[in-house]
């Protein structure tokens, strides 16, 4: 574990293990690397250099009330990807960390990326536009706004007690450790980062950054995603990729990658041996 500071003087948080070829995981908001402590033992044990960092205002890293937005965010991983010389890696990104990962890759110098993965991801763009009918009309997260606000703590366990992973569904397997360790993640990070973030995973258009990017991409994605409907994103995303292939995951929530670990670890492996 260790940290970087950036050129405006933020301390971003990673953890690093392992040797081989490097996996790289950006977490959803408004968690940390920690989300992805199942995926890192799974790769570790299968013999690759596993990364995680904690985005800028989230978890361990500088709880800034500036740069909480997908230009930055993205500089931020070429930082570290820097300084960690990474080369040929594989870039997976959860929710928010997957629009993290298109917005990078698509930016990234020659040799740093051999392939990506978008798992349950916000691109194209969630918002609801004239060039986007689909997309959730801004009232939706202008409400996610306005529940931080008020009782962030309270919001926090909301969520992942709700539709984050489908607890909220009839005969749902409902784990509180889950619910506590999304809680914890999200209360250690900033709340002005955590509010500002809303716009950047809501708002930012990722179509131009889809198309520029020329390594092979897998796009996963539960159809049961309350939180960044299927219909929206996923199917639209893979038309926008050059390398795109779509895995659509039946009944799969929005946090599958911990509620379905043991199917989609799987997947992820054959894809990045693939």
């Amino acid at each position: 574990m260790g940290t970087i500071t950036t050129k405006d003087g933020t301390e971003i948080f990673y953890k690093d293990w392992g040797t081989g070829q490097p996996i790289v995981f950006h977490h959803g908001w408004p968690l940390s690397a920690d989300d992805w402590d199942n995926q890192m033992m799974f790769f570790l044990n299968q013999g690759y250099r596993v990364i995680a960092h904690d985005r800028r205002g989230h978890g361990r890293s500088s709880q800034t009330a500036t740069g909480n937005e997908m230009d930055t965010y993205a500089a931020d991983v070429a930082e570290l990807t820097d300084k960690l010389d990474l080369k040929d890696a594989v870039h997976i990104g959860h929710s928010t960390g997957g629009g993290e990962v298109a917005r990078y890759v698509a930016r990234a110098k020659k040799g740093r990326v051999a392939k990506a993965v978008l798992v349950g991801a916000v691109p194209p763009i969630m918002l609801k536009t004239e060039n986007n009918p689909g997309g959730l009309p801004l009232e939706v997260f202008d409400g996610f706004r306005a529940a931080l606000v008020a009782n962030r703590a309270q919001f926090y366990i909301d969520v992942p007690a709700g539709p984050f992973y489908g607890f909220n569904r009839p005969g749902a397997k409902v784990s509180q450790g889950v619910i506590d360790n999304w809680w914890r993640q999200g209360m250690i990070g900033g709340a002005k980062a955590h509010y500002d973030c809303i716009k950047a995973f809501s708002e930012t258009d990722f179509t131009e950054d889809l198309k520029a990017i020329d390594v092979p991409v897998l796009v996963m994605h539960g159809d049961d995603d309350q939180i960044v409907p299927y219909a929206d994103s996923a199917p639209l995303t893979v038309k926008l990729l050059k390398n795109g292939t779509l895995k659509t995951y039946p009944g799969f929530p929005h946090g599958m990658l911990t509620t379905h670990a043991d199917v989609l670890n799987p997947d992820l492996l054959a894809f990045v041996r693939s």
